[in-house]
């Protein structure tokens, strides 16, 4: 089995990474990283650059896991990205980073995370970024 973990260029991000990589030490799973950008935004903050993401992969090898980065630029929104490829390598389970939003805020901009929670085929574990 193996664990995905959606990763972006935050705090809550490297939460996620860092609760990832501790689960695939205690499980002994290779992680698959999903990076994802909207292809319909000429930027799109979330998307990790190729200095970032060496400092990913840079981190996963000091942790001694297995691991694959998967970035993609394809229209789609996080949340669909992320539970294609939990559905594409049979994960066991599917790792994202929580930030804080209103009550409102989460009613305009909807959640990925709760797409993520409702959409998973698979256990979810949400962490929150220490501040």
């Amino acid at each position: 089995m193996t664990i995905v973990v959606g990763y972006v260029p935050t705090p809550e991000g490297e939460a996620a990474l860092d609760a990832a990589i501790a689960e695939a030490s205690l499980r002994h799973e290779p992680l698959h990283v999903v990076n994802s950008a909207r292809g319909d935004v000429l930027a799109d903050p979330r998307f990790a650059s190729e200095q970032t993401l060496d400092q990913v992969r840079a981190k996963l090898d000091a942790a001694g896991v297995v691991y694959e980065v998967e970035q993609r630029v394809a229209g789609h929104e996080a949340s669909d990205e992320i539970v294609d490829a939990a559905d594409r390598v049979g994960a066991s389970l599917i790792v994202i980073g929580l930030r804080r939003r209103t009550p409102t805020g989460k009613l305009i901009t909807g959640s990925q995370a709760q797409r993520i929670l409702l959409d998973a085929h698979c256990p979810v574990l949400a962490v929150k970024a220490h501040y």
